[in-house]
């Protein structure tokens, strides 16, 4: 049988953190910076509701949600595009942007869905050097040719845990060309409380040439119903709307968010559980000359350096006593590096009990 040819990708495709570990059940996951908390009980009211009906196409323009996205943090409800995750909106930006032989700059480590939608278009990915695993603005502007299209940054970075103060921010969006591109993914925002951060979208709300990105999947517990935004110009929205696939987000992703936006008792839950447990892990864990970074995100990119065991043996050893932690050779390749998760409390005492032993 003669297949129709297609094209070959010379790309290493996206490889998620594990979630099981053979036929273990009930394994910790602490390997996708998913939500310690899940989600709101005003979420769960919603999904729990009856009379919902799925035979019916969902909004394609998400009107309702973004109307509460707008109300939410006060901006432009035109400049909204709602997205089946940020990855969507990540995947038309590329589309919209790009073409064979443009350039993106990345950070030498950072999400990598960035560089893998870029080199799909056929764009060239260029990688910017970091600075003790921090993104470093003077390096990026090294890299900048006249080739350069867009500039992809996570703010707080995944999966390094560093980020970017509002001063640089600004210093980096003054350095580009007006005509390049900055996206800017605050995947993670919502648990940052360090005083010299700013989120893109507050920095650069009015500006021309910026992409904030959003997700639902972390702090609001939605990773599975695949729901995320982006604000934008207004041209560039409707440039996007254009290529947007017509029915999107699914309906119950839409309510869902709605309610979740609305939950801000939980959102607070959710920050104060985050910076106290990921402070008291981060402290504990300095106990074996295991370091990480400043606690900024719900993870922590622990650092094996200093340690008289490996990050490949810790790893090994946790699954066996199953809990699921993200190695950082894959994809990233960072190397004696783990990224942990911040759990729930029940999962955050069973991680530190699993340490002990692996280090007794």
């Amino acid at each position: 049988m003669t297949i129709p040819k297609f094209k070959i990708f010379r790309i290493k495709a996206y490889k998620p953190g594990k979630s099981s570990i053979g036929k273990i059940k009930n394994a910790i996951k602490l390997s996708a910076n998913e939500s310690a908390l899940g989600f709101s009980s005003k979420v769960k009211k919603i999904l729990n509701n009856k009379s919902l009906i799925l035979s019916k196409y969902p909004d394609s323009k998400a009107t309702v949600l973004r109307k509460e996205i707008s109300k939410r943090f006060n901006c432009d409800f035109n400049k909204i595009i709602c997205g089946a995750g940020s990855d969507e909106i990540i995947q038309m930006i590329c589309q919209l942007y790009l073409k064979p032989l443009d350039e993106v700059i990345v950070p030498q480590y950072s999400f990598l869905m960035y560089r893998i939608y870029a080199q799909i278009v056929g764009a060239k990915v260029i990688f910017s050097k970091e600075k003790d695993f921090k993104v470093s603005v003077s390096e990026i502007i090294k890299k900048v040719t006249k080739r350069t299209k867009i500039v992809f940054i996570a703010n707080p970075n995944n999966p390094t845990g560093t980020y970017l103060t509002k001063f640089e921010l600004i210093e980096l969006r003054k350095k580009l060309r007006k005509n390049i591109l900055l996206v800017l993914d605050d995947a993670y925002f919502e648990y940052m409380k360090n005083k010299d951060y700013e989120s893109s979208l507050n920095l650069f709300k009015n500006k021309d040439n910026v992409i904030t990105l959003r997700t639902f999947s972390k702090i609001y517990g939605l990773a599975s119903l695949r729901i995320g935004w982006g604000y934008a110009p207004r041209k560039i929205i409707n440039a996007m709307n254009t290529i947007k696939p017509p029915f999107n987000v699914n309906q119950l992703a839409q309510i869902a968010a709605t309610e979740a936006l609305k939950d801000k008792k939980f959102i607070n839950k959710s920050i104060s559980h985050n910076i106290i447990s990921a402070n008291k892990i981060k402290k504990f864990l300095e106990n074996f000359n295991i370091f990480s970074n400043k606690v900024t995100a719900n993870f922590l990119l622990l650092n094996f350096d200093k340690s008289k065991l490996s990050a490949n043996h810790v790893f090994k050893k946790l699954q066996l006593k199953r809990i699921i932690l993200r190695s950082t050779k894959d994809g990233y390749n960072i190397q004696n590096k783990l990224r942990l998760t911040i759990g729930s409390n029940k999962e955050n005492v069973k991680f530190i009990k699993a340490i002990k032993n692996i280090f007794n």
